[in-house]
Formats: structure tokens, C-alpha cells, sequence
């Protein structure tokens, strides 16, 4: 099986020595996304706001590979504050409104740049 690494004008460059995503097969598999603007690279303030943005950033990166949030199986979100659990999940829920995906939401001692959020996705085609 040949790996297709997948690379998104519309999303934020990496920051360190990873690639947005990687295709093998039918299978994407991306990485972590921050809420960074990508014309920008600010971070907005509020968990919600970052939440929108990280999971428009992975939007891009689903349709730089031929798939939408539709082909998403599975999800992994990191919070700085598990107490952002409910307002996260409102946002999320604009990007997952039905046949969600399978998820794991856990809170991390710290996230890039001071991030609040930060999602990946394993999606596959089809």
C-alpha cells in the first residue's frame, strides 16, 4: 500500500515536521488541528471560537483529499479545561449532526501555542 501525503492550501501550515494528513488506501488519517486562522495564523480567544476554526481547518484537509466531514469514522479532541466539555460539544455538533463519528475527548496539560482545543480525524473513503 502506497502512502499519498495530503496537503491543504486552506488550512494552516504545520507546525513542526508533520504533514497535515496521510492517505493509505482509502483510509486519511489527520492530523492534530489547532483553531489557527490559516490566512492569519492568529489563534482566536475563546474555546468555541478555536473549536469552529480547528474544525474548519480539518474540513479543508477532508476536501484537499476528496472526502467531507461525512467520511469522518473517527475523532480524537483534546481541551485544555474539561469543564469546555459542554460548549465544545455545540460546535461540534454544527460539524457532526448526524451519523457522528466515533470520538474520544480528553483533556491535555497543554496544547501548542496555549491552545484550548485541538481535534484529529481518521476519515475513509467511500
Amino acid at each position: 500500500m502506497k502512502k499519498q501525503i495530503i496537503s491543504a492550501q486552506n488550512a494552516p501550515a504545520a507546525l513542526g515536521p508533520y504533514s497535515h494528513a496521510v492517505l493509505a488506501g482509502d483510509t486519511l488519517y489527520i492530523s492534530g488541528q489547532l483553531g489557527l486562522d490559516p490566512a492569519t495564523g492568529a489563534l482566536p480567544e475563546s474555546v468555541t471560537e478555536q473549536a469552529e476554526q480547528s474544525l474548519k481547518n480539518l474540513g479543508a484537509i477532508l476536501e484537499a483529499a476528496g472526502m467531507s466531514y461525512a467520511d469522518v469514522v473517527k475523532t480524537t479532541v483534546f481541551l485544555s479545561d474539561m469543564n469546555d466539555f459542554a460548549a465544545i460539544n455545540e460546535v461540534y455538533a454544527r460539524f457532526f449532526a448526524s451519523d457522528c463519528p466515533a470520538r474520544s475527548c480528553v483533556q491535555a496539560a497543554a496544547l501548542p501555542k496555549g491552545a484550548k482545543f485541538e481535534a484529529e480525524a481518521i476519515a475513509v473513503k467511500g
